[in-house]
């Protein structure tokens, strides 16, 4: 999946984000899809087409971040689930890219 095309973000509004417990900015998690992230398979979806993806990159102020979404291709959208500080073992393998 490459993100070289023009994609929209969707966030669930009713829902209370746990990018608040881990102190991410919805801010942050947009920025590292502009920033090369190395974007992977997570699970398969509910819906057909619809599967989770994770996408690691750096935010503009440096932070390295593991975000979890869901790409509805129909809509070119992606629909942010989860953002977080990458883990040791994922920042050492971004660091390999």
């Amino acid at each position: 999946m490459k993100c070289r095309s023009k994609i929209s973000f969707a966030l669930n509004a009713s829902k209370p984000s746990s990018n608040q417990k881990h102190h991410v900015t919805v801010r942050e998690a947009r920025q590292i899809f502009f920033s090369q992230p190395r974007i992977r398979f997570a699970e398969k979806g509910r819906t057909a087409g619809e599967d989770v993806y994770a996408a690691f990159g750096q935010t503009l102020g440096g932070r390295y971040l593991s975000v979890f979404f869901i790409y509805k291709p129909a809509r070119k959208t992606a629909a942010i689930i989860s953002a977080r500080d990458m883990s040791d073992k994922e920042r050492k393998a971004y660091g390999r890219k």
